[in-house]
Formats: C-alpha cells, structure tokens, sequence
C-alpha cells in the first residue's frame, strides 16, 4: 500500500465509538478544520457498551458506502480496535474499504505476533500505541522497533507516544501547570524520539488534557515539535488549531531548508547566522519542506524584508 505523510495527521481526535455525531465529523460538516480522526472502541467505550459500539461503527461504514465513500476533503479515518481479536473482525469487513487504518493499542513486543495475525488487509495502514511499562526501558523500545523493521514496517504511517497511559503506570497524573516534559514523559520523550527515530519511524505527541490553560499546550507544543514529533493528540475541537498552527514552519526555517536542498550548495554555508551544512542537515532539510506541505508557513515578521524571504512566503 502507498501510505500517506505522517504529517499529514496534523491534530488528531478521538471520538467513542458510540457518538452519534461521527459521520457528521467524517464527512467535514462539524469540525472543518480537523485532518485526523479516530474512532474508539477500546478505553473509550466501556465494556458494556461495546456491542453498540461495533454496531454504530458498522452503520457509519454503511452510510459513507451509500454515499459513494468519504469526501477527498474530509479528515482521514481510522479505528481504534479494543484488542487483536476486534481487530481480526474488523479486518474482514468489506466496509473497512472507508476506512485508512487501525490504531494498535497498547503494543508491545509480546503481543506483536498476535497484531501480525489478526491485521492482514495490506490496504489498512496502522499507528501503534506506546503505552505500556515496557516503554520506559530502552533496550525494549530498541527490541519492539527492530521487531517492527522486520515485519510491519512498510504498513506503520507514525508510533504514538500515549502519554495519559505511561503516567498512569507510575500512579501519577499531569500537573496543569506544566508541560509533560516536566515529568518523568521528559525522559521517555526524547528516549523515544532517539530510538525509534533513528529507525526511521514518525512519532506522534501525546495529549494535552487541559483545556483551560492553551498557553501550556503552545510551549509543549514547542518541545514536540523540538524533539521531531510530527502530530499531537486532541482531546476537544477546540485544541485543533492550536496544534495545526504550531506545525507550519517559519520563512526562515524554510529558506535554509530549499539552500540545503539545492544541488549546488556549498558543502558548508552561513544563512541566518548559522551554519548550514547539506550532509547532515539534508534530512532535516526534507522534514521541514514536508511540514511546509501539510501545514503551511507563517508569515514573514514585518521587519523582514529579504527578497528570498518573500520568495518563500510566495510559493507557500
């Protein structure tokens, strides 16, 4: 399967399976501006409910079939599977057709083998979750990744750090006044980002669950995006251009990126007031311009008036 940019993501929500709201969501008709969705059947829907659940799924997939398929401007759709077994059900379904893939909750090592098994519909990418004590120990994030290299690599779109579940195996839950970088998740962050990064893999930020301080989120949403992570999870609409706005890249950031880029730069050049150098800079280079892609490039400070600088700003 051709998988998409994992910036292509951008603010990513989740909705409980059994909202009735959801086709409303998918078809861009109640929250325009969101590029990703996730529709829950696992820690979101309570055990009692998940027969309703699957069914409300199933009549959702119903709907778009009758309508001819999502329309190209909606959000990209995934499904959140309660467990493997859920997961080979819903595998099999001919409605899965709508649907772009599967969040895998709760990966580890030792269920891996059964997520090889139970998710065989190569046109199903997927997003596994990091969210178990093993994720604290790098020689086991080292261990799953490989793992993952060898055999779902060309189907994973990005890892999600899940944040809520990692606090949560230390007893221990957010302070709203501070970032998620001031906890014990400001090793398991870059740890993460190292390891699994430097397998190639896209990672995705964890949610910010305050709703009531959005000055906190824009400063994690920095040290995210400082730390290579390409999306970030929305807990309420009301985050999502938050999110979206803090992943459009600076003029600046984007000239240096197209010099680095170009076939004739110098093996070693200054821009900006600072060294740029084409070989190891190149793949920092390509990110920036595939965020400019997906989510655009803000406007030049008024002070700024270099002729490359509108060029840029232009061609945005």
């Amino acid at each position: 399967m051709a998988l998409f940019s994992p910036y292509a993501l951008g603010a990513t929500l989740y909705m409980p399976a059994t909202r009735e709201d959801i086709l409303e969501v998918v078809f861009g008709r109640k929250i325009p501006e969101l590029r990703s969705l996730v529709v829950c059947l696992e820690d979101a829907v309570a055990p009692v409910d998940v027969a309703t659940a699957l069914d409300n799924l199933r009549e959702v997939l119903l709907r778009i079939e009758t309508v001819g398929g999502r329309p190209e401007n909606g959000p990209l759709l995934f499904v959140r599977p309660r467990d493997a077994q859920m997961a080979a059900v819903l595998n099999d379904w001919p409605l899965m057709r709508h649907v772009d893939g599967f969040v895998v909750p709760k990966l580890s090592l030792g269920n891996l083998h059964s997520w090889e098994q139970a998710v065989t519909n190569p046109a199903l990418g997927l997003m596994p979750t990091l969210e178990t004590p093993e994720v604290f120990n790098p020689l086991a994030m080292a261990d799953l990744g490989q793992a993952l290299k060898g055999s779902l690599d060309q189907r994973i779109i990005a890892l999600r750090i899940g944040g809520n579940d990692l606090m949560g195996c230390l007893g221990l839950r957010r302070n709203p006044a501070m970032t998620l970088y001031g906890t014990p998740m400001g090793y398991v962050i870059p740890m993460l980002a190292g390891v699994m990064g430097s397998l190639g893999f896209a990672l995705t930020a964890p949610v910010f669950e305050q709703l009531a301080t959005p000055e906190i989120l824009e400063q994690e949403l920095a040290l995210d995006i400082s730390h290579g992570l390409v999306g970030k999870t929305a807990i309420h609409p009301s985050q999502i251009t938050t999110i979206q706005n803090a992943l459009r890249v600076s003029l600046e950031d984007m000239n240096s990126a197209r010099m680095i880029l170009n076939s004739a730069a110098a093996a070693v050049f200054k821009y900006n007031d600072a060294m740029c150098e084409p070989a190891t800079h190149y793949k920092w280079a390509t990110r920036i311009m595939e965020r400019a892609k997906w989510h655009g490039v803000l406007p030049a400070p008024a002070a700024i008036v270099d002729a490359s600088i509108r060029l840029a700003e232009a061609v945005s």
